[in-house]
Formats: structure tokens, C-alpha cells, sequence
């Protein structure tokens, strides 16, 4: 199997244009060059991957495939040739890492502090998402490293423990629910909430939960934090859903009442996650080793959920 870069950026510049002249102009080659190029491909792979026709072209199953992979490689090749930029910039390394809410808010600020201390020349690109754009980022190659709960499937990626998460209703004095040891969350939906940012992704988790339950949030009004979310609850505004780790240090929590649920939903567990922990760079373990120092110094393995 026999191509270069520039046979894959023809080849994805083909089907993006519908025919090999305009791809072929895109890549400032020839027709003939191009279409050289395009036999070569199919030869050393030994089948078609475009069915050509009156209107131009289009891609066989194989060519499909073929242009996922050049898409991924494409990618890459850009990453490192941005890695290198910043070697020559005197910076060594950038991790790109995704979280949750839970794990931005409550787990990650010093972990990341002591880290980048201990790494000045390495910099971290870390950005909140739902667990389940953290997977879709991480199995296409645009995320190094992902945290995610462990209530969406992994499959295809490695998984590291991180942190346990359960999630806590919490109601203030003299709410209908107060009295309660433990409840489910469907029991809370009669009743208004303090929620969080529209595009925070615990608000679009716990939207999608009351959604599994046939209802919707109703929401008075939303904080930018949980901090915000626990103060308004102490205050009587309405219930809320935050972290057990949020509670634990939240200085006012003897104002409100805690309340654990029992959906299994909410006895929730972060994941760190990667496609292959042992194909990051060194720096990129680094941060992992800081995030799971147990696990990488007894060096257990890391699952792989598809083995």
C-alpha cells in the first residue's frame, strides 16, 4: 500500500468538489496528475473507491472508509506540525483536555494548579462538555484526554478511574420534601429547581434524565456555578442537583437539606479516558500519573471495554 499526504488531500478534495477536475484544480495538479493519482490509490489498494458517472463522482463503500481515515490522519499530521510550532516557540507540549461540569468545578482547578507549577512549559487546553461529546472527541482524535461519567458507554476506549461523583438533591428548610431520608428523582419534578447555565453540561445532563422520566425541569432560574445553585437553595428559592463534593465544602450547607438519590443515574463515578493511554506523549502521561496517581503508580492496567 503505496500513497502520500497529497494523494489523501486529492482524494477528500474530490469528493468534497463531486469530480476529479475540480478536485484536481483545488490541489493545484493536473487532470492528469490527479487522475494518476486517484488509479494509484485504487491499485494499491486493489478496489474502487469512486464510481464515476456522467455528473461526476461519488464514493464506493471503500472510498467512504478510506476517507475517514484520511480525514483522522489529516488531523494529526496538523496537531503535530502545531506541537512542533510551539517546541521551536520554546513550549513543549499542549494537552487537550475535556471535562464535565463536576470534574471542572470541583476536582480539577488545583490538581491542574499543582501541575502546570511542577510543568511551566507545558499548557493545557481544557474545556467543559457533556460525557458524551468528551467520547465523541476522544474516539476522533480532536482530545487527548476526556473526563467522563461513567453512565455513558466507553466502548473503544481506555478508562482510568478518577473520582466518585454521586449527585445530591438538596432542598431548603420547610420544603414538602425535607422530611425525606432518600428519594428518586422523578419524585422532585413536581417542584421548581435552581439550575444551572443553559449550556453547562450537568444542566444538559440532568435535562436528559428528566426527559428519560417523561417530564421537564422547571426551572426559576439558573446560577453560573453550584455555589450559586447552593446559596439560592439556602435562601429558599428552590431545589437543586449538585456534586456531594460540592456540598462538602460549601461553607453554608447547614442551611439546606441534603438528600441523596437513589437513582443509580446519580451514584455516578468519573472516568478519565483516552484512545490509547500508552500512545500519549510523555508529557500527556504526565498529567495522567497527576490525576490518578494511585492507578499509575502501581501501574494496574487500564481497561479497555471492548477486550
Amino acid at each position: 500500500m503505496h500513497f502520500d499526504l497529497i494523494d489523501l488531500k486529492l482524494f477528500l478534495r474530490v469528493l468534497e468538489s463531486g469530480n476529479i477536475t475540480a478536485g484536481a484544480a483545488h490541489s493545484h495538479l493536473s487532470l492528469a496528475s490527479a487522475s494518476a493519482r486517484i488509479r494509484g490509490l485504487e491499485s494499491s489498494l486493489g478496489i474502487p473507491l469512486l464510481e464515476r458517472g456522467r455528473r461526476g463522482v461519488t464514493p464506493t463503500s471503500a472510498g467512504k472508509a478510506l476517507a475517514q481515515h484520511a480525514r483522522l490522519i489529516l488531523q494529526q499530521v496538523e496537531r503535530m506540525q502545531v506541537d512542533l510550532t510551539d517546541y521551536v516557540q520554546g513550549f513543549k507540549g499542549q494537552i487537550r483536555l475535556l471535562c464535565n461540569t463536576s470534574a471542572l468545578s470541583e476536582y480539577l482547578p488545583e490538581l491542574l494548579a499543582g501541575f502546570l507549577v511542577s510543568h511551566p512549559s507545558i499548557d493545557i487546553n481544557l474545556e467543559e462538555h457533556p460525557s458524551l461529546r468528551i467520547l465523541h472527541a476522544v474516539r476522533h482524535g480532536t482530545a487527548d484526554i476526556g473526563i467522563i461519567s461513567d453512565a455513558v458507554d466507553a466502548t473503544g476506549l481506555q478508562t482510568q478511574p478518577f473520582r466518585a461523583d454521586p449527585l445530591t438533591l438538596i432542598a431548603p428548610p420547610g420544603h414538602p420534601l425535607a422530611e425525606q431520608s432518600t428519594l428518586r428523582f422523578a419524585q422532585s419534578l413536581d417542584y421548581e429547581f435552581v439550575g444551572l447555565g443553559v449550556a453547562s453540561a450537568m444542566a444538559i445532563y440532568l435535562e436528559e434524565q428528566a426527559l428519560h422520566a417523561g417530564r421537564r425541569l422547571k426551572i426559576r432560574v439558573r446560577a453560573e456555578s453550584y455555589d450559586g445553585v447552593m446559596r439560592m437553595v439556602a435562601r429558599g428559592a428552590g431545589l437543586g442537583i449538585v456534586p456531594q463534593a460540592a456540598i462538602e465544602r460549601f461553607q453554608e450547607s447547614a442551611r439546606f437539606k441534603s438528600l441523596p438519590l437513589s437513582d443509580l443515574w446519580a451514584d455516578r463515578r468519573l472516568l478519565l479516558c483516552a484512545a490509547d493511554f500508552s500512545a500519549l506523549p510523555a508529557y500527556a502521561k504526565a498529567l495522567v500519573r497527576t490525576l490518578n496517581p494511585e492507578i499509575a503508580l502501581l501501574d494496574i492496567p487500564m481497561s479497555s471495554p471492548d477486550n
